[in-house]
């Protein structure tokens, strides 16, 4: 995990929930800092931390923010959308029959093929690799001689959960006291 002074490219801000905790680990919450600006002046955030840069127009500069908490507080608890990333995202971005992480060959499976009655639900789907999945090919996990993966509806929590293993690769240090990654603490 990198923690910088300065973003590679502009000055993107998180975004805190109106209880200070991010609105999403994984993609984690950030705006660019022209979303921040124009939430601000509508008066429909709170700046906790800026960076050091100024933002100037034509009568006044504010310095740009780095860290924001919405004022009305969104509600986690809402169903996440069946999509192959979220896929990706429960099962840890590695294959569930041999473990295999290369994200670049990541697939999804059917445990219980379509020829066979399976459905396309998170029940019935799973992340896995290409040798993995042609080898499974129409049949069952037991039928090919593979572990039999544990596919599930998960809820938000859980895909924050999950989310929170795969920190992105550029943090400012501004937003440390609201992220909680295994990250080594000061003395």
């Amino acid at each position: 995990m990198l923690v910088l002074d300065k973003a590679p490219s502009g000055w993107p801000c998180l975004v805190l929930n109106a209880d200070y905790q991010p609105l999403s680990y994984w993609p984690l919450s950030i705006w660019s800092w022209q979303e921040a600006i124009k939430n601000v002046f509508l008066e429909r955030v709170t700046v906790v931390s800026s960076y050091e840069e100024l933002i100037h127009s034509p009568s006044m500069a504010v310095p740009a923010p780095s860290v924001v908490a919405l004022h009305e507080y969104v509600a986690q608890n809402r169903t996440p959308a069946f999509t192959r990333y979220n896929i990706w995202l429960r099962d840890g971005f590695s294959c569930v029959y041999c473990g295999w992480e290369k994200v670049e060959d990541l697939t999804f499976d059917h445990v219980v093929p379509r020829s066979k009655g399976g459905r396309t639900s998170w029940e019935n789907i799973v992340a896995a690799c290409s040798p993995c999945n042609l080898k499974k090919g129409g049949r069952t996990p037991n039928q090919a001689g593979m572990p039999h993966p544990h596919a599930f509806r998960p809820n938000m929590h859980q895909l924050q959960a999950q989310g929170r293993r795969f920190p992105p690769k550029y943090l400012h240090a501004s937003w440390m006291d609201f992220l909680y990654w295994d990250a080594e603490l000061e003395r």
